[in-house]
């Protein structure tokens, strides 16, 4: 092998991994919290909540690719192309000379590629779910109706914290 793959293909995937593994986490929660307190999201956090999923879904993709194309160019390179007698996941078991720990590295370039993949469809299924949770309020409720309203939530909300603090003042 004469040169290695870049440094920052490695890292945007296990950054892809762990922004997908909180925004998992976040989404369970809120979904969890809706579920039990029985609230239903707006159209605004449904609408976001779409933006976020697709995001994750394209950057997985990419994620997924990148660790596709690099596992086959450096099963491609140790095997200078084929022309070696032994599979990629034979070599495992051989001492490569790279001075680095081999033994695996067949086992976890796949598992690695799988989990990205299978997040990627994961994400897919959850985007999917929340385009038609969109759809769905859109059909049942007017989009401008639904936005004024979000608008008031948010401005009475930044309205009562102004008129607490001025009683705070008020009262030192």
């Amino acid at each position: 092998v004469q040169e290695w793959g870049p440094e920052a293909a490695c890292r945007f995937s296990i950054f892809t991994g762990l922004l997908s593994l909180l925004l998992a986490t976040v989404q369970a929660w809120r979904t969890l919290f809706f579920l039990c307190k029985g609230h239903e999201d707006s159209f605004f956090y449904a609408f976001l909540n779409l933006l976020i999923s697709a995001f994750v879904v394209f950057i997985t993709f990419i994620a997924s690719t990148i660790v596709s194309v690099g596992f086959n160019m450096w099963c491609d390179a140790i095997t200078e192309k084929g022309t070696m007698p032994n599979s990629c996941e034979e070599l495992q078991d051989i001492d490569l000379e790279l001075n680095l720990e081999n033994s695996a590295f067949y086992d976890q370039f796949a598992i690695a590629q799988f989990g990205l993949w299978a997040a990627w469809l994961t994400w897919l299924g959850i985007t999917i779910l929340a385009f038609l949770k969109v759809y769905h309020n859109y059909r049942q409720e007017d989009l401008l109706d639904s936005l004024i309203h979000e608008k008031e939530l948010l401005l009475g909300r930044s309205a009562s914290r102004t008129s607490l603090q001025d009683e705070k003042s008020g009262m030192i």
